[in-house]
């Protein structure tokens, strides 16, 4: 099966639908992945357990999001070169993001570790899973590089327009990352440090054979695997942390809001905290699979932006909007209908189950203000508009998310219910600016990436 795959040719929707549907099965399997730790913590630990898993993960998120900014700057560039018909260029562009991503993924390893304790302690920890929470949060970032490394191969593979080596190798974790969470948990009794540990054990087999993989197709991927393959090209860099930099603080601002949101949740006491945890994991079922649309559109953009086919790319907009719309409709409607019913898949704690229709009834307004941004964030993304994308990332988590849920749950006294309203409306912050963008900016003139950096 051919791995490079030309989208800048014939009919746009259903090669759009065929290749995200390996992004969405990708995406669901790392929601799975959450999933599995979420049950059986809360299954067989409580609702103490849920907390330190939900404030834990949210840190190790937030060090992940670092990686996801540059892999997505790298699988922009790779997809800008595919469009050019450069495939020459593509061994020192892959080599320059592998050596680049690695160095960052062992900087990270050793400021989460030392900043772990801070950390837990600002996002002021319920005390009943404080030890917890720092367990699961050392363990996983012990292996942070890894999850950086699955990054970085599964961004060059969308880049090329191959999304189901991706799906391959975060299928391989979130099997060993289930066996292990039933055998650590349930059989050895670890409790939340043998859910971390299943977590990234997970990740390390994943990352290996996707190494091995990748290396044993390397005439197909165009990248040699030779030492001096891996040198860092001063002007591919300057690139990739052009579109890096910005993409990478907008998810980690983002995530940073998220934690605010949090941190004033864990105010209420661990069964909030929990109630948060689960309906957040509930939640990125429907993100992470309409997100599968953003990462196709962001390909098929970037190759047809590198060659030059503005109408497709205003067809694949208004297709990728469209195409999600279906996901948040029927999600949506599961939610209103029966949020306890869901929220019993996690936790059977009455106290966890009382309140999970307070947090459908919040989030579920933010649903619409996500349609908008699916088609408009591929299309930003694909361009390589990086800065526009940290502007309204800024608008969207600190002047909104942390705003909105400090004035409707402290301000104006809706409690959690406030906290969970105002983390969901923030999304209209990006998604509304980024459709005035493409309806009205002349985005058509803006300079490729790749041209920006041989000059």
């Amino acid at each position: 099966m051919a791995i490079v795959h030309d989208f800048t040719k014939g009919p746009l929707f259903k090669p759009l639908v065929l290749f995200s549907l390996p992004f969405m099965l990708s995406n669901g399997l790392q929601v799975l992945y959450s999933l599995v730790d979420m049950i059986v913590v809360g299954h067989c630990i409580g609702a103490t357990g849920l907390a330190a898993v939900s404030n834990a993960s949210r840190m190790f998120i937030f060090l992940t999001f670092v990686s996801i900014g540059f892999s997505m700057a790298g699988q922009i560039y790779v997809a800008q070169l595919v469009g050019q018909g450069r495939l020459a260029d593509l061994n020192r562009s892959i080599g320059t993001l592998f050596s680049f991503l690695t160095l960052l993924g062992v900087l990270i390893t050793v400021l989460g570790l030392c900043f772990a304790q801070e950390f837990l302690t600002l996002m002021q920890v319920p005390a009943e899973s404080f030890s917890d929470a720092r367990a699961y949060l050392m363990i996983c970032t012990s292996g942070i590089v890894f999850s950086f490394g699955y990054n970085m191969i599964s961004a060059v593979m969308r880049g090329l327009g191959d999304s189901l080596r991706p799906l391959l190798f975060i299928g391989i974790a979130s099997a060993v990352n289930l066996v292990l969470d039933l055998l650590f948990i349930i059989g050895c009794g670890w409790g939340v440090a043998g859910a971390g540990l299943a977590t990234i054990i997970g990740q390390i087999v994943s990352f290996v054979f996707a190494v091995f993989y990748l290396y044993r197709r390397r005439e197909q991927i165009h990248f040699d695997f030779r030492r001096s393959s891996f040198r860092i090209h001063g002007r591919t860099c300057q690139a990739l942390l052009r579109l890096g930099i910005p993409c990478a603080l907008r998810f980690s601002l983002i995530n940073i809001s998220m934690m605010f949101v949090l941190r004033m949740i864990n105010g209420y006491g661990a069964v909030a905290a929990a109630v948060f945890g689960v309906g957040c994991v509930m939640d990125d079922t429907v993100q992470k699979l309409t997100q599968g649309i953003i990462q196709a559109c962001t390909s098929m953009v970037g190759q047809n932006w590198g060659a030059r086919r503005i109408d497709r790319i205003r067809r694949m907009v208004l297709y990728g909007s469209l195409y999600s719309s279906f996901f948040y409709l029927a999600y949506g409607i599961l939610l209103i209908s029966n949020p306890r019913g869901l929220f019993s898949l996690v936790s059977d704690s009455p106290e966890v189950l009382d309140l999970a229709p307070v947090f459908a009834h919040a989030i579920v307004w933010s649903f619409p203000g996500y349609v908008l941004m699916r088609g408009t964030n591929g299309f930003i993304h694909g361009i390589g508009a990086m800065n526009l994308s940290l502007a309204f990332g800024l608008l969207d988590s600190f002047f909104l998310r942390i705003g909105l849920s400090w004035f409707l749950g402290t301000v104006l006294g809706l409690g959690f219910y406030g906290y969970v309203l105002g983390f969901g409306l923030a999304c209209y912050g990006m998604g509304g600016p980024a459709l005035l963008y493409f309806l009205f900016y002349p985005w058509q003139k803006r300079r490729l990436s790749t041209i920006a950096a041989e000059s």
